[in-house]
């Protein structure tokens, strides 16, 4: 047997699906399991996870998750995680809380950062400082600043889980999966319930950590280039501290149950806009199988593209047809936690008609089995699923990130790790049963669907007083605690709140940040990387090209300007870009076509990309359409970018209407959830004319846009028609259309004579730009939504205020983030963020908090941060940090397809390679006095700025103190 630094060598498998090596260790002393994945990508991933079942909805699990990230034995400062944001090449470092399994990753292209990384979290999982005030900080505590003022709550975890708890759509998910899971774990809220949270006492808090968190419940993660020995080696420096330890941390299965299960429950909801429109929201829920059958796993994930992956999915197909609701709900399948289980419903519905959306439900899925499933749907949901597996994408994370996630889905309950990872002999399996003629998904609905009595209802209805209701609830109860406190009690409390600021506001010693371990400016490649892009001209028509390693796949875009358009018409764009998709074509109905995209590509969809150039400060407003196929396939996919864009048919009212009000349920329902996207689009859209396009085709002018379109498409289909013939007319033409291919050298050469094809079908017009003049809002805005937290922005133009872009600002705005508005608006407001957001193409700066319970003292906050900088004193080592941090964001790692798109953008924007290496020399030039004089600027932005605000504590009385235009929203 193999034994390396303490550990065995338990087994060894070539993975061929990630052509990787892995192999699982096992700590002698400890029994601690590693996966070890050993392959050539240079984005490294560690991870730690433990077994971390609750036994209530105190939310322990999450708030140690914070808490553990708050200094350790080695690293005894305040924030090591916030350290290692400040000045490291992370590519990803963040932590997460399941209901059952808490997790660390890490990720960095840097092998020495990587290793700095690791040595932190390992410490502070292990070993974290968590004395009570941090237990207080992150989790709950009473705050009493004088001893006349009222007893409040504070705490970061109990702000957060108040704006989780504010989105209906978040209840409806967590109701979900509570009421099939009664009798166990999954069945409580491991992120915590607000109305619980402060429930919790700091030795449980404790002992939740001393029974978890040991090597014998940890499973180790390693992903990428680095030497194995290495990983070995560190590791034990670790896990030789302790021995074994018997934790019983066991995630039992749910009993099932004899019949079927209803939950009836309100949401806060405002004012409806009329008595007619449906609110309320519904799902069925079913219990299924273990997640570790892993043949059962990936033909599930097929059943559920089936039934409701696409718009043509004759599930999704019947409950949007039916009229009943707006958009579908639900987590659709959800396979990360010891049993799955599928969930689906209806949203925007009259309360009224729960039980006919129930009906149809099972009506749709009993025809499904009597008269079985079409061909057609079952060969491309086998496609998309096993197009997904093959490519591999996992978008902005890392690699290693998702499969980590994957091998824990089976590993975490004692299973093979690769069980669901090794995928080509349970997809070769489920092949052979479909090429036999099996009935093989009609049968899982008949098995674990229509004949399932375990399974529920979920009726979530709009209740206008539940917000007052519960604000009134908490009130009360700590007016009550209030009462009865002793005056020695109200002193001891006053005591706590100042002696918690105190060490908030305390800075952390020269020696203990020395500590936290981290690269220096020599360690930082002074030229960028740059992306490869070939060009060339056919027809007219530019084409990027992207010799990249893609694994077999092909990318393809085409950007269509969208300039010539009247500006009252570029709220439709987005909606337009789905309609190449989703209506149908002259010769395919938008099933048939929806089926032949999911049959032969991985995937196609249209968007509209809004940017201002570099320099000129032009605003750039493309209708991109992207697909992407297998280079087998690569005529296919061209064969129908070309009939979507020629032959959509834009005459169906009924399909229409059903996407937009599946937008306006969409938008309606990000506005929590995305609180601070909202208010940071409103900002941005006040002073340039890329940011005013992206709020009206995005933010609350959109949502104003689609609610009134869902009305004008019944009383007045022929205007709208004409709207949207008009658009395809200006922006679906040759003139100034955009080509992007993104392949391996086999694969352009595959596209190449496609792509002329393309061209040479496009039509020829010409269209004269339209001149946008914007009236840009002036006003300050607040906008009212059932929310217990806020979301608090300030935006100004720093070019206006005589502000010339240098690439110290890169390095100021990130230490400004993780510096001066963690710390006060975090750290000691009890945020859960904020964020400091500066687009140098237009000089906007917008500073937004998220899940904030304050107002007022947030936008004092982000009118200290110019003096903050005005008397800020770094040490050398401080401001390398911030350098080193802010070419950490510049060299963000990105994947195949993401490197083709941002190569093609910045040619748009004129982001030339010339402009942005002289950004990279300007950060790694910047000093202190960059930090200083840029204070000025900051200043007349405070004196100049926009204020948006979007939330429901104490938003209407500080728009009515200060003047603010108010708006209910939600």
């Amino acid at each position: 047997m193999t034994e390396q630094f303490g550990f065995e060598l338990v087994d060894e498998q070539r993975v061929e699906e990630l052509a990787t090596t892995a192999r699982l260790w096992k700590h002698s002393k400890t029994g601690a399991q590693v996966l070890s994945m050993n392959n050539a990508d240079e984005n490294k991933v560690f991870g730690v996870s433990f077994r971390t079942p609750p036994s209530d909805s105190t939310g322990v699990a999450h708030i140690l998750e914070h808490s553990v990230l708050c200094g350790s034995e080695k690293f005894p400062v305040k924030e090591p995680f916030v350290e290692l944001l400040k000045g490291s090449l992370q590519t990803f470092l963040n932590a997460f809380t399941y209901p059952d399994k808490t997790c660390y990753p890490v990720a960095s292209t840097n092998v020495q950062d990587f290793y700095n990384l690791i040595d932190v979290y390992l410490d502070a999982t292990f070993f974290p400082l968590i004395n009570e005030q941090i237990f207080q900080q992150e989790g709950w505590h009473y705050n009493v600043e004088k001893k006349e003022d009222p007893l409040t709550y504070r705490g970061v975890v109990y702000n957060e889980m108040r704006g989780v708890y504010s989105s209906p759509d978040s209840v409806l998910y967590e109701r979900s999966q509570q009421s099939l899971f009664p009798d166990m774990t999954y069945g409580l809220d491991s992120g915590g319930n607000p109305d619980v949270i402060p429930e919790l006492t700091y030795e449980q808090f404790k002992n939740f950590h001393e029974t978890y968190y040991h090597p014998s419940n940890g499973r180790f993660f390693f992903w990428g280039d680095d030497d194995e020995a290495n990983r070995l080696e560190k590791l034990a420096g670790t896990l030789d501290r302790f021995s074994a330890l018997d934790v019983d941390s066991h995630v039992p299965l749910q009993e099932e149950f004899e019949r079927p299960v209803a939950l009836l429950e309100g949401y806060a909801a405002g004012p409806a806009a009329n008595e007619h429109q449906g609110r309320a929201m519904f799902t069925v829920n079913w219990l299924l199988p273990e997640t570790a059958e892993a043949e059962l796993n990936l033909a599930f994930q097929m059943l559920e593209q089936i039934l409701i992956g696409t718009p043509a999915s004759p599930l999704r197909k019947a409950l949007i047809e039916s009229g009943l609701g707006e958009d579908v709900t639900g987590t659709g399948l959800e396979n990360e936690l010891r049993q799955m289980y599928f969930s689906t419903g209806l949203s925007g519905i009259k309360s009224e008609n729960a039980d006919v959306v129930e009906a149809l439900i099972f009506d749709t899925l009993n025809d499904l089995v009597k008269n079985g499933i079409d061909k057609e749907y079952i060969e491309a949901a086998v496609n998309s699923i096993e197009f997904g597996l093959r490519e591999n994408n996992s978008g902005r994370f890392p690699v290693g990130l998702s499969v980590m996630v994957r091998s824990l889905t089976t590993w975490l309950y004692d299973a093979d790790p690769l069980a669901l990872i090794a995928f080509e002999e349970p997809l070769g399996f489920i092949k052979e049963r479909l090429a036999n003629g099996d009935r093989l998904f009609e049968d899982l609905i008949s098995a674990f669907l229509v004949g399932n009595n375990h399974r529920t209802t979920v009726l979530l209805v709009p209740d206008e007083d539940l917000q007052e209701v519960r604000t009134k609830r908490v009130d009360e109860k700590l007016a009550k605690i209030r009462e009865e406190m002793s005056e020695a009690d109200v002193e001891s409390i006053v005591e706590n709140t100042a002696l918690l600021r105190k060490m908030q506001q305390t800075p952390d010693s020269d020696e203990a940040v020395a500590s936290i371990p981290r690269l220096t400016l020599s360690d930082i490649p002074t030229e960028n990387k740059t992306i490869p892009q070939q060009s060339a001209e056919h027809s007219g028509v530019t084409v990027y090209t992207h010799d990249l390693d893609t694994n077999g796949v092909v990318y393809a875009s085409a950007a269509f300007d969208v300039a010539g358009l009247d500006a009252s018409l570029l709220p439709y764009v987005p909606l337009f870009g789905r309609c190449l998709t989703e209506v149908g074509t002259d010769k395919l109905n938008f099933v048939e076509l929806g089926m032949r995209i999911a049959a032969k590509t991985g995937g196609i969809s249209a968007d509209l990309m809004t940017a201002t150039t570099i320099g000129e400060q032009s605003p750039l407003a493309k209708l991109v359409v992207h697909g992407k196929s297998t280079e087998d396939k690569v005529a296919d996919l061209f064969d129908l970018l070309q009939t979507i864009v020629l032959d959509t048919d834009l005459d169906n009212m009924e399909r229409f209407r059903s996407i937009v009000l599946e937008e306006k349920a969409r938008v309606e329902q990000g506005v929590v959830p995305s609180g601070h996207m909202i208010v940071m689009s409103h900002l941005r859209g006040c002073f340039d004319v890329a940011g005013w396009i992206s709020e009206q085709t995005g933010g609350v002018s959109y949502l104003a846009f689609l609610r009134s379109l869902a009305d004008k498409i019944s009383t007045d289909w022929n205007a709208v028609l004409a709207d949207l013939e008009q658009i395809r007319a200006t922006v679906l033409k040759k003139a100034d259309a955009l080509i992007s291919i993104t392949a391996e050298a086999s694969g352009l050469t595959a596209a190449d004579s496609l792509v002329k094809g393309f061209i040479a079908a496009l039509p020829e017009r010409a269209v004269e730009s339209a001149l946008w003049k914007p009236e840009f809002v002036t006003s300050n805005e607040a906008f009212l939504i059932p929310a217990q937290v806020n979301y608090v922005g300030k935006g100004a133009d720093l070019y206006a205020l005589g502000y010339k872009y240098h690439g110290s600002a890169n390095v100021i705005f990130k230490h400004l983030r993780m510096g001066w508005l963690w710390d006060q608006v975090r750290v000691q407001g009890g945020a859960y963020g904020a964020f400091a957001a500066f687009d140098r193409s237009t000089g906007v700066l917008a500073q937004v908090s998220y899940r904030d319970p304050n107002l007022e003292n947030t936008l004092k906050a982000f009118d200290g941060s110019a003096a903050y900088l005005a008397n800020v004193d770094l040490s050398k080592a401080e401001l390398e940090k911030a350098i080193i941090g802010a070419i950490g964001d510049l060299d963000t790692h990105m994947l195949p397809d993401a490197k083709g798109s941002a190569a093609v953008t910045r040619k748009m924007l004129g982001d030339t390679d010339e402009i942005r290496q002289q950004m990279r020399d300007e950060i790694l030039s910047t000093t202190l006095d960059h930090f200083h004089s840029f204070a000025d600027v900051l200043h007349a932005a405070a004196e100049n700025g926009r204020i948006c605000v979007l939330g429901g504590n104490g938003v209407r009385e500080a728009a009515e103190m200060n003047g603010w235009n108010l708006s209910e929203i939600l």
